[in-house]
């Protein structure tokens, strides 16, 4: 096995499951030995926004790839391939911005990410070892995210349900549901499918024998 860094990107609907497959397929591989892992969340790329009054944050559409800044994780990934450290940004959900404080992280033998909208941006794809597509209906992605955003974000029923139809129903089919041709494994119901993280997890230790 080499020293080189293998990056696997897990993208799909909002509140499909990524986060749980991510953290599960973590598990798996560390299960087996291979401990040198770190996990990266696209939601933490969404632009700075202290320019913008709250007013303008909220009509933001945060499901276009146009909301992240993704030249800058672009940058990170290649900066912690080259074993360089980086400083994540981490973004406050309540009020539309990047808090000030960053996380930092060093170079991992393995770096999942997981993120909606992975895989509409050519350079970011370029970098995956392996593309991961989480194919959930988007009735249980609703009911998920409802409980999320309203449990962990701050936000109320009201607003959950009106961006849901203004936006994120609509660049779903729109970006990601596109962006699925990309990917090399699509794993119905995300990480609830013990099946498929099985095939996944010895797909990735796979990976870290011939890297």
């Amino acid at each position: 096995m080499t020293d080189s860094t293998i990056i696997i990107g897990i993208a799909g609907a909002s509140a499909s499951g990524k986060t749980l497959l991510a953290n599960r397929l973590i598990e798996s591989v560390s299960e087996a030995g291979f401990d040198d892992i770190g996990l990266i969340c696209e939601d933490s790329y969404y632009q700075n926004q202290d320019h913008l009054s709250m007013e303008e944050r909220v009509l933001v559409n945060y499901d276009s790839p146009k909301s992240k800044e993704f030249d800058l994780l672009c940058d990170h990934l290649e900066a912690l391939v080259n074993k360089e450290s980086v400083e994540i940004p981490q973004y406050d959900f309540v009020n539309h911005t990047r808090f000030a404080e960053k996380l930092p992280m060093q170079p991992k033998k393995v770096i999942i990410i997981e993120g909606i909208l992975l895989f509409t941006h050519r350079r970011l794809r370029k970098l995956f070892d392996a593309k991961i597509y989480v194919d959930t209906a988007l009735d249980f992605c609703f009911i998920r995210r409802l409980k999320r955003d309203v449990g962990e974000r701050g936000r109320t029923m009201d607003s959950v349900i009106k961006q849901y139809e203004d936006t994120v129903r609509p660049s779903f089919y729109k970006f990601i549901e596109p962006s699925k041709k990309h990917a090399d494994v699509i794993i119905p119901g995300g990480g609830e499918n013990q099946v498929a993280l099985n095939v996944l997890s010895t797909y990735v230790q796979d990976l870290l024998k011939i890297k």
